[in-house]
């Protein structure tokens, strides 16, 4: 890598078939909240935040760079988050992560989203470095199987297995991409 990942070009708008990822604006603050709020949501991710974080990341969350909001290209609703952001425990390789509000789970949507916003840093990063591309890495509770599945379905691959926050994770690392 001869480039720090958290160059990557920002504001940025991805599209996919169905979606388009785009920087959180403010009238998304709610559909936010519900993501860190919602049990089922954050059943794998240490449960819903304490009011304390949640305030501070309504106030902060809209524009910040690497964080995407997921709508639905037909009517614009926001239907989940995506974000990108250079991750120091894993030698500053961009780590993405996800969040959908319960009622777009099982349609193709957290699978689309995902691969968008890795093949978006894969193909900055084949064309911002020397080294050939960028390393996206994902990090999922290993009882998280639905999530583990969506990761392997684009490609990324297991490299790792380990406990943190008191339960088994799994790394995944896409790219760099040929």
């Amino acid at each position: 890598m001869s480039r720090s990942p958290s160059t990557f070009p920002w504001p940025a708008t991805l599209t996919a078939d169905r979606l388009v990822l785009r920087p959180i604006e403010a009238g998304d603050v709610p559909a936010m909240v519900r993501l860190w709020t919602d049990a089922e949501v954050r059943r794998h991710l240490g449960g819903p935040v304490d009011k304390e974080t949640l305030r501070v990341r309504e106030r902060h969350c809209v524009g910040v760079r690497g964080a995407f909001s997921v709508t639905l290209r037909t009517d614009g609703s926001v239907i989940g988050g995506v974000q990108l952001e250079p991750d120091a425990r894993r030698a500053g390789r961009i780590e993405v992560s996800y969040q959908l509000l319960p009622e777009h789970w099982g349609f193709g949507y957290g699978r689309e989203a995902v691969a968008a916003a890795v093949d978006w840093v894969c193909d900055w990063g084949r064309e911002a470095t020397t080294s050939g591309g960028e390393e996206v890495v994902a990090v999922t509770q290993e009882a998280n199987v639905r999530s583990r599945r969506l990761l392997e379905s684009i490609g990324m691959r297991q490299t790792e297995a380990f406990v943190e926050w008191g339960a088994a994770q799994v790394l995944y690392v896409a790219g760099p991409r040929d």
